[in-house]
């Protein structure tokens, strides 16, 4: 296969400088309040997306190692499972996908809730959060459902 090259449209601002500080909880939003500053030619692509309350950023982990298969989750004590069944940020391809809480758009920069990202961190892509309800009805959440109430 032929390597993929992507290039940011923008850059996370928010109050974690250090990985050690994003806070890991699945089943709590971080609270914590930034920006995602695109550049300012992509301010169109953000038309209509003032209606939505979360969006999904995916971004580019640049302080990920990036070299691990096997993952152990914070909050479920003991348990190892493949990376790809975890949110780890140490992955193959460090790609982030989180969801925010959307509070305002100010031109080319949106005011969000939730962030789980560090300072700086690049973003590739914006998308609306717009879960379809026929699949939230099937939903399972393997071993997360599980060990969301361990204490960590």
């Amino acid at each position: 296969m032929e390597p993929i090259t992507y290039e940011p449209i923008g850059e996370i601002r928010s109050p974690f400088e250090d990985p050690s500080e994003v806070p890991v909880d699945p089943d709590e939003p971080s609270g914590a309040a930034g920006r995602v500053e695109l550049e300012p030619e992509y301010e169109p692509g953000l038309d209509g997306l003032d209606g939505f309350s979360h969006v999904t950023i995916l971004a580019h982990l640049h302080r990920s190692p990036a070299d691990a298969l096997r993952a152990h989750p914070p909050f479920a004590e003991g348990l190892e499972v493949g990376v790809f069944a975890t949110a780890s940020p140490n992955r193959p391809n460090p790609i982030a996908q989180t969801v925010v809480r959307l509070e305002a758009i100010e031109g080319s920069t949106l005011h969000v809730d939730g962030l789980d990202l560090l300072d700086g961190t690049p973003v590739l892509d914006l998308k609306p959060f717009a879960p379809k309800p026929s699949l939230l009805e099937e939903l399972e959440t393997g071993w997360i459902g599980e060990h969301l109430d361990q204490e960590y």
